[in-house]
């Protein structure tokens, strides 16, 4: 049921949870220190509704989950279902890991990137190639991503 209202609220739903989850808060501690209502805490994260952005934010810091902000923006918004890229949320080597992969297949099509675009447009007989570069792209971005947002950083100053 990925597919459909029901399936992005229940998404959205669980992006929330698992971020209050993972930061060792109850739903009652996150209420107060979100200075919203546990009912209301409750509600966003079945995905009965969407919280508002200023109480994402406030998620964000509350449960120091940076990842929180491009969850929502990616499942919560349309925009964000359509153009922005997945993420996958991986311990830091892993994500390294993979975005070093993802690096060498965008510089392994370096050449098709440069012989497309040097004109400035995207020939009929391009369209194709054009679109699985940007594929390629959209997942080195996803890489990169995830390493930002990594498991398991613990930020030392």
């Amino acid at each position: 049921m990925e597919g459909g209202e029901y399936g992005i609220k229940k998404v959205c739903g669980n992006i929330y949870r698992n971020a209050r989850r993972a930061s060792g808060l109850t739903q009652e501690e996150a209420a107060e220190r979100l200075y919203i209502s546990s009912r209301s805490l409750l509600e966003y994260e079945a995905g009965r509704t969407i919280p508002p952005d200023d109480v994402v934010c406030r998620m964000v810091e509350v449960y120091d989950a940076k990842h929180l902000a491009y969850l929502h923006l990616k499942n919560a918004t349309e925009v964000g279902r359509r153009f922005l890229p997945d993420l996958h949320l991986l311990d830091l080597p892993t994500s390294v890991l993979r975005l070093q992969k993802e690096v060498k297949d965008v510089m392994d099509i370096n050449h098709y990137i440069v012989d497309v675009a040097c004109d400035g447009k995207v020939d009929e007989h391009e369209i194709g190639i054009w679109q699985s570069i940007e594929k390629e792209l959209a997942e080195m971005v996803g890489a990169g991503l995830s390493v930002i947002f990594a498991k398991g950083i613990h930020l030392q100053s």
